[in-house]
């Protein structure tokens, strides 16, 4: 077991190094100067190349690469120096040559361009209100999927099934931006006295009293929006999955011995058909928590995605790759634990 999750972490590393190398390739390819875009349309050239030296975009590609694997990991060969230590806050290990040392540190995702914050920081204030939001859509997926899954595997061919498969297609046909605009509209401005919904608004807003005041039910409307395509997904994996359980050698004999009729959809069919589910419930997880990009811009909700998209319009260097970084993170991290969960679920499965 040891051994497979060192063995996955490596080749996670290895897409992470993999994703930064091209991620970086493409933004040195493109035709704009960060520089020029920090100062604005009326800085000498004087000005701009000093600032590319500083940010050291005048370095070849490799280079630039090099230095910025060098800080985002956790282990790295570092220059004994006050400056380095308040940069880094590196943990000593053993000096190498001439004022050399080999180092533990945080990782360090260096600063924005525009704002000159730390990128952590960015992420610090980004990741929570999406973790919440992407936490909020994937419980509400699952518990209805599942719950609609199990409704139509047990009355296969009636009205109900039929009714269920099409609201599933309908769901996952309808893409989420296309959702959160018509949530938004229908709930949010039509229906907002009745429902008391804000058409836009983030987890906290500021009051008339310029205080900021959490408000959960700017929540409500993009979770809705989020969760419909993983719901119809998951709707239909569990429905499938259980038809086929149901049939099984196990199911029949535990009902044989007359056990209640939920205790053997509970326990014996639904528990072996969740291999699939917990695979599109890990997946879509990731893909919520990474990709809510344009649901967050439809409501106005700061979050990664609002980050994300702003950096881009700004050419923000550092903050992309940050956010690049987090979501292959993400990504990396839930299928390992996915694969890990497949074995705890059903014991047939070998690692």
């Amino acid at each position: 077991m040891l051994y497979y999750v060192l063995r996955r972490l490596a080749y996670g590393i290895l897409v992470m190094i993999l994703v930064i190398c091209t991620i970086t390739g493409i933004i040195y390819l493109a035709p704009v100067d960060p520089a020029q875009l920090t100062f604005g349309q009326r800085s000498d050239a004087s000005t701009v190349q000093a600032k590319t030296a500083e940010l050291g975009l005048n370095q070849p590609l490799y280079v630039q690469m090099g230095r910025y694997l060098a800080d985002i990991s956790p282990v790295s060969i570092l220059e004994d120096s006050p400056e380095n230590r308040h940069k880094y806050h590196f943990f000593p290990l053993f000096h190498t040559a001439s004022n050399q040392v080999c180092v533990l540190k945080i990782p360090y995702l260096r600063e924005s361009y525009q704002s000159g914050r730390p990128v952590s920081e960015i992420l610090a204030d980004a990741i929570p209100n999406t973790a919440l939001l992407a936490g909020i859509a994937m419980l509400f997926a699952t518990l209805l999927g599942i719950g609609l899954g199990v409704w139509a595997a047990v009355k296969p061919h009636t009205l109900i099934d039929h009714l269920i498969a099409v609201l599933s297609v309908l769901g996952y046909s309808v893409p989420s931006y296309v959702a959160a605009m018509l949530l938004a509209l229908v709930f949010g401005f039509a229906l907002g006295d009745w429902t008391e919904l804000d058409v836009q608004g983030s987890l906290y807003v500021l009051d008339d009293f310029g205080d900021w005041e959490l408000r959960w039910r700017n929540l409500v409307l993009p979770a809705i929006a989020l969760g419909m395509r993983p719901v119809a997904l998951i709707t239909q994996l569990t429905r499938s999955a259980m038809l086929d359980t149901l049939t099984q050698d196990y199911v029949r004999t535990a009902t044989a011995k007359g056990l209640p009729r939920w205790r053997v959809l509970v326990l014996h069919a639904l528990r072996n058909a969740l291999n699939p589910i917990v695979s599109a419930v890990s997946g879509w997880f990731a893909a919520l928590l990474t990709g809510a990009f344009f649901v967050e811009n439809v409501f106005n909700f700061k979050g990664l995605g609002s980050a994300t998209i702003t950096a881009l319009l700004n050419f923000d260097i550092p903050v992309v790759l940050g956010c690049v970084l987090f979501t292959v993170l993400v990504f990396v991290v839930i299928n390992l634990l996915a694969d890990l969960l497949y074995a705890w679920l059903d014991p047939r499965v070998a690692l």
